[in-house]
């Protein structure tokens, strides 16, 4: 399960971002591609916070779907699996629009 390492990599950025102020949440942006489980990430981040400086900081998972802009007919299409090839010609011929990404997009802090 490397969603426990991804969580260990996010609280360790947050904890050097946040400068000692205290997170109330954190909120990730991670693409379809990156073949992350949203609900394993969620449950490993508890994990990885419970009983630390970071714990009761929620994770919010915004979950990006991936689309592929197609060059031939230039369809754009949702992917329902991990084939980067065009849903309504079958190209290969295609671009990755969404579905890569893997950010760490905010985090809230209490202010005291």
């Amino acid at each position: 399960m490397h969603e426990l390492a991804v969580c260990e990599a996010i609280a360790g950025t947050v904890r050097d971002r946040a400068r000692g102020r205290n997170p109330a949440s954190v909120r990730v942006r991670i693409g379809y591609l990156r073949q992350v489980v949203p609900d394993s990430l969620v449950f490993s981040w508890e994990m990885v916070t419970a009983g630390t400086d970071l714990a009761g900081c929620g994770l919010v998972v915004d979950y990006i779907p991936a689309v592929v802009a197609c060059a031939a007919c230039g369809a754009r299409s949702t992917l329902e699996a991990p084939v980067l090839m065009c849903a309504s010609c079958d190209s290969v011929d295609v671009e990755l629009v969404s579905g890569n990404e893997f950010d760490l997009a905010s985090f809230d802090v209490t202010v005291a």
